[in-house]
Parts: C-alpha cells; structure tokens; sequence
C-alpha cells in the first residue's frame, strides 16, 4: 500500500495546483448593428444598443 513519506507543506501543495484554476480569455461576440466586438450580454461600446435597442447615445468621434 502506497504511503507518503512525510507532510506536503501547504506552500508546495498550491504550487502544484496553482494551474488548476487558470481564468480563460473573455468570449468576444460581434455586434449585429455596427460590426464591432464585444462582451456577450453587455452594450455595445461603439453603437449604444443591446439586443436591438439603442441604450445609450453615443458621440460619434468626427475625423478633420
């Protein structure tokens, strides 16, 4: 029967699982109305609109 040799120390225990709970990169989806991507379920940054409707008026940035 397999029995450790001696007490794995807290520090090295975490160490060792500290690739367990590696956060993923946010999903990004594109917005139906002007192109752009986004986070799911939120506004759109560059538009103002969230599931078809506009909920925010956004300044549109002029170029000279």
């Amino acid at each position: 029967m397999a029995v450790p040799k001696g007490k794995v120390s807290k520090a090295r225990r975490d160490k060792r699982r500290s690739s367990h709970w590696k956060l993923a990169a946010p999903n990004l989806v594109v917005c139906p109305k002007c192109g752009a991507m986004h986070l799911p379920h939120r506004m759109c940054q560059e538009c103002g609109t969230y599931n078809g409707r506009e909920i925010k008026a956004v300044k549109s940035v002029v170029s000279k």
